[in-house]
């Protein structure tokens, strides 16, 4: 309200005033008027002081109204924007870690030797002492067999080493008469007259045509003794013992059966099969993400189904250094020695692997990597602005996870990352304590 307004008011007011109480004092009588217009000027001066106060108070009031309301809405917009920032978004570090943990596989246990009993020559079995579940020494006996064809050639084979070895004596018999018959002419040959040059050449070559006959006898002799060494030989090869100590896990012959090497005819199946089982082979297939830092040497510990609650151990003896293109897995093979034969090949036991890297890595908390159809990444919070940073993932363990990225120790992620948080964004970070979190196997 301004000025010339409240000066409009004022005179409205005065005229409407003097107009009432001159309408009620015009009765009276002519020698009154002076009186009467000395009180009504003095009213209406007190009604005029008395507008004016209210209107001066109304104008004081107005003015406060209005100031009042000007401080607050400036108040209300330094408010609003002392509350304009930038969303919240909680971060954790990025740490630093050597990988030091163990992880859960497969692993299947195998003999340390095995092998499928044949036997090498053709016959019916005579008899077999072992059958499945039978400990066996090396050098048992486990079956014997019966060729009457090898007897009737080892009978063949000594009648011609008998033979041959009277022809060699009766050769070297007349090679010894020819060779003296031989001296004595040559002897004899020094008197002139008595013995001719022509028989005394007739008896040096019948000696010597005697020595080539004995050389080929004797030939002859020792190949029949060889042909009845090997008629022997196979002879032996119907009795059938244990290569090595171990364990029959299977038999599938009995009495009477003709059976024959491996391969032949009719021999679909080995006689017995035998197993060490005393030194077993734990294989466990190593995958690639886990195939790097294998030692020989590593002592592994492992349990099996069949001792709940039991730990066994082995030591990594051989190392593929090859991976299976199928299963992209590593074969490693510990030695496992079970000399009270606890153990069973054939189990599958639950290995406890241990996993190391050569250097340190870094790690962040599983929620902090979000994954897409085009990439996985963690966004990096630096200088209150986000960026998506492409990482690929590695080991993981008790919530956090290895990552590989272009990344150093100390950065600050988004603890829960996602597509939503767009690169570029401006943020105010707040360090987490989930942060302070350590990596596997390293406490702080």
């Amino acid at each position: 309200m301004n000025g010339d307004t409240m000066e409009k008011k004022m005179k409205s007011c005065r005229r409407i005033l003097f107009s009432s109480l001159s309408c009620r004092f015009a009765t009276p009588a002519k020698h009154e008027n002076d009186e009467l217009q000395t009180a009504l000027q003095q009213t209406v001066s007190r009604w005029v002081a008395l507008v004016s106060f209210a209107a001066a108070l109304g104008t004081v009031m107005f003015v406060a109204g209005c100031s009042t309301r000007g401080a607050k809405q400036v108040a209300a917009a330094n408010t609003s924007t002392a509350t304009q920032s930038y969303p919240e978004v909680e971060t954790v570090k990025v740490m630093l870690r050597r990988l030091d943990m163990v992880i859960p596989l497969p692993g299947e246990l195998l003999p340390y030797q095995e092998v499928r009993i044949f036997p090498k020559v053709t016959g019916f079995l005579k008899w077999i002492g072992v059958d499945r579940g039978s400990r066996v020494r090396k050098g048992q006996v486990l079956a014997r067999l019966e060729a009457p064809e090898l007897v009737a050639q080892k009978f063949e084979a000594q009648a011609k080493l008998a033979s041959a070895e009277h022809r060699q004596v009766a050769a070297e018999a007349k090679l010894a008469a020819d060779q003296g018959t031989y001296q004595r002419l040559k002897v004899a040959a020094a008197t002139p007259g008595v013995i001719s040059d022509e028989e005394l050449e007739v008896a040096q070559k019948a000696a010597q045509a005697d020595q080539a006959t004995v050389v080929s006898l004797r030939a002859a002799t020792e190949a029949a003794r060889e042909t009845l060494r090997s008629v022997q030989t196979l002879e032996g090869y119907l009795v059938v013992s244990a290569p090595f100590d171990g364990i029959v896990t299977k038999r599938n012959v009995h009495p009477g059966a003709l059976i024959g090497p491996a391969g032949g005819p009719g021999q679909a199946h080995s006689m017995v099969r035998i197993e060490e089982v005393s030194h077993l082979r734990l294989v466990v297939p190593v995958p690639e993400a886990y195939a790097a830092g294998i030692t020989v040497g590593t002592k592994v510990s492992f349990t099996v189904a069949a001792f709940p609650g039991r730990t066994f151990s082995g030591t990594v003896a051989r190392i593929a250094d090859s991976l299976d293109q199928q299963t992209r897995t590593m074969p490693v093979e510990l030695d496992v020695w079970n000399p009270d034969w606890t153990l069973y090949s054939g189990m599958f036991p639950q290995v406890a692997w241990p996993v190391h890297r050569p250097g340190p890595s870094l790690f962040v908390p599983q929620s902090a990597v979000a994954r897409t159809m085009e990439s996985t990444f963690v966004i990096r919070v630096r200088n209150g602005q986000t960026r998506w940073v492409t990482v690929k993932t590695g080991a993981t363990s008790d919530g956090l996870v290895e990552v590989f990225a272009d990344l150093r120790p100390g950065d600050q992620v988004a603890l829960r990352a996602s597509e939503e948080l767009r690169p570029y964004t401006r943020v105010t970070p707040q360090l987490s304590r989930a942060g302070e979190a350590t990596a596997p196997g390293n406490g702080p």
